[in-house]
């Protein structure tokens, strides 16, 4: 008796739960379709416009090296690197389109740009979510280039969660991609590295090519306005993403300005040599290449 009891309340709890999610994403997509019929009846895609503010911090790893240093040393190298590991972006958008781009920093430290770090940064980047194309200027050592690819595929998963981000409610959403595909336009030595072992022996790049590297994203976005943008690589969402966390990186939007006053023209960058991402992840694998050869041809 007590056993078909237990049986009969798990299945009221599981079924409560159940009703309890279905009516939470039910009601997300009725404010996404009312949301949506508001801006179009009120906006034509000329007229509306969009303005986000987001800010960056990324942690500092310094792994074995940094456990010989002081506590002191340790803030005077944050200090020093602040510029890489706090960024603030914009993002301009319409119905269809988006320009994102990072806001030009002054180093307290030594008032200047950070010139080095740009090398490996995203630049001017423009995404038009009706085509599915990405158009992204990179400077890479004095060349320009135009990148120019589809959109990054992104399978999200739909959470309940919800959490106010200013005067927006928002809601959890989480994915899993490829690190390589989020950072195609930096460099690491550990990536040189994996395609010297593949060039070298094909067994071997045939297992590494298998051990694809993941990062788990976490994205906060708002129904309260439904366009499909986000920060970076980050789209796909039934509404403008808030906040991501992604590794070691957390990016929030701080301010939001709906259809300004001044209106800005967004335009995909067009001055540059065109190239897809994996090309451009090649031209800078050749070039750190080259610069890593001649150190050591130098030293010997």
């Amino acid at each position: 008796m007590f056993n078909k009891l237990s049986y009969l309340l798990n299945n009221v709890i599981l079924y409560d739960h159940i009703m309890k999610s279905i009516l939470i994403k039910i009601s997300c997509i009725a404010l996404v379709f009312f949301l949506g019929s508001s801006f179009t009846s009120e906006d034509s895609s000329e007229d509306f416009q969009g303005k986000a503010y987001y800010f960056s911090k990324s942690r500092m790893e310094l792994g074995n090296w940094g456990a010989r240093l002081s506590e002191a040393q340790k803030k005077q190298v944050a200090a020093r690197l602040k510029n890489r590991l706090e960024k603030t972006y914009v993002l301009v958008f319409n119905k269809e389109e988006s320009i994102f781009d990072e806001e030009d920093k002054i180093d307290a430290i030594s008032g200047a740009t950070d010139s080095w770090g740009k090398n490996f940064t995203p630049g001017e980047q423009y995404k038009n979510v009706k085509s599915n194309s990405q158009v992204q200027f990179q400077e890479f050592y004095g060349k320009r280039f135009l990148v120019k690819d589809k959109l990054q595929p992104i399978e999200w998963k739909m959470g309940t969660e919800s959490k106010k981000i200013g005067d927006y409610m928002c809601f959890k959403a989480t994915a899993s991609i490829p690190t390589n595909e989020l950072t195609w336009y930096s460099f690491s030595w550990d990536r040189l590295r994996n395609n010297n072992q593949q060039n070298g022996d094909p067994a071997q790049g045939e297992e590494k090519e298998a051990e694809v590297a993941m990062t788990e994203v976490e994205a906060w976005y708002t129904l309260q306005i439904p366009v499909l943008h986000g920060p970076l690589e980050y789209w796909g969402l039934p509404g403008l993403i808030l906040e991501i966390s992604a590794g070691d990186t957390t990016i929030l939007c701080s301010k939001i300005v709906m259809n300004p006053d001044e209106k800005i023209e967004i335009e995909a960058p067009d001055k540059g040599k065109v190239v897809t991402k994996s090309e451009y992840q090649k031209i800078i694998t050749e070039k750190m290449r080259e610069f890593r050869d001649n150190r050591v041809g130098r030293r010997r």
